[in-house]
């Protein structure tokens, strides 16, 4: 009897330093030494992660691995998608991570003021996405950061961006100012656009509408450069100065050869810049020029502009820019 309750002691120790050693196994520190990318294709079993997961080194053993998911594991199946795991991340903390469908986001990121050309080019090399797309039409894209996956279609991702822009627009449009200068959502963006191009400093912005605002009423031309630049490079960098033909060139968009606003928008502007146009602010200037600090002053009178002007131009004389 006592040899029996020998053996059985030395089996109960020998059971509970199993499930000890099982259990550090199990969330103790996994042996990859960088992050894993795995990816669980839609039908996917935890046996087919766990061979993913051994062959790329993130885990010990599939078959360890599938045993403790069984013991220790909530049952819950895994969720299919595109997962970043850690280096050295557990057993544990790997199955808990597929379970919660966490799965990497991707982004597109379009800033405020990206032409369409640009939104394309960020498409196109978004790495992951699939199809091909054509260059959105101008202004149809509201400025973000647009999360995808792996797999995803590149018209599906550009689908939102411009749904996203419809959306916003539509419920700005709604909480307009009464007597702006604009009188529909398609001018709105336009002058958006030049806002956004426009504008040096964000609280400078809803003066900058002003501004255009101001001139759009009396039917002055809008004078704004970017609008010269557009047509030439369709909103890529002009990497020189405009000439002087380019000022005096007509071909819809150039606000200086015509009044009114651009026949489209010359970029595709952010929240910020619709609003301001929507509600600009409570001002009379027509004019504004840089003020050597990445901003603007502004002005009423065609002589407090010229007089803004000597500043700008002794600024950069001292600066040695001209």
């Amino acid at each position: 009897m006592r040899r029996i309750g020998c053996l059985g002691l030395l089996i109960g120790v020998v059971a509970v330093a199993a499930l000890f050693w099982a259990a550090r196994d199990w969330s103790g520190a996994g042996p990859s030494n960088k992050p894993v990318t795995l990816v669980v294709p839609q039908g996917a079993s935890l046996a087919r992660a766990a061979a993913t997961l051994e062959e790329q080194g993130a885990i010990r053993s599939a078959w360890r691995f599938r045993g403790y998911a069984r013991v220790f594991g909530s049952g819950t199946p895994i969720k299919t998608g595109e997962y970043e795991i850690p280096a050295g991340a557990s057993a544990a903390d790997i199955l808990a991570l597929l379970e919660s469908g966490k799965v990497r986001q991707r982004l597109v990121p379009v800033p405020e003021g990206y032409p369409s050309v640009l939104v394309h080019d960020a498409l196109m090399r978004a790495e992951g996405l699939t199809g091909t797309v054509a260059v959105p039409r101008e202004g149809s894209v509201l400025p973000d950061s647009y999360a995808y996956q792996l797999g995803d279609t590149r018209a599906a991702v550009l689908g939102r961006m411009q749904k996203a822009m419809r959306d916003y627009l539509a419920a700005a449009w709604k909480k307009r100012k009464p007597g702006i200068a604009v009188t529909t959502p398609d001018q709105a963006i336009v002058l958006a656009s030049i806002v956004e191009k426009e504008t040096g400093k964000p609280s400078e912005r809803r003066t900058v509408a002003a501004v255009y605002s101001n001139r759009l009423k009396r039917g002055m031309p809008l004078q704004a450069d970017p609008t010269v630049i557009y047509p030439i490079t369709k909103g890529r960098p002009l990497g020189r100065r405009i000439l002087r033909s380019e000022l005096q060139a007509r071909n819809g968009y150039n606000t200086y050869a015509s009044a009114g606003l651009p026949i489209g928008p010359i970029a595709n502007p952010g929240r910020a810049s619709i609003d301001a146009v929507l509600d600009p602010a409570a001002s009379s200037a027509l004019y504004f020029v840089a003020d050597g600090t990445g901003g603007h002053v502004f002005a009423d009178t065609l002589d407090q502009h010229n007089a803004n002007v000597r500043k700008w131009y002794a600024i950069r004389r001292a600066r040695g820019e001209m």
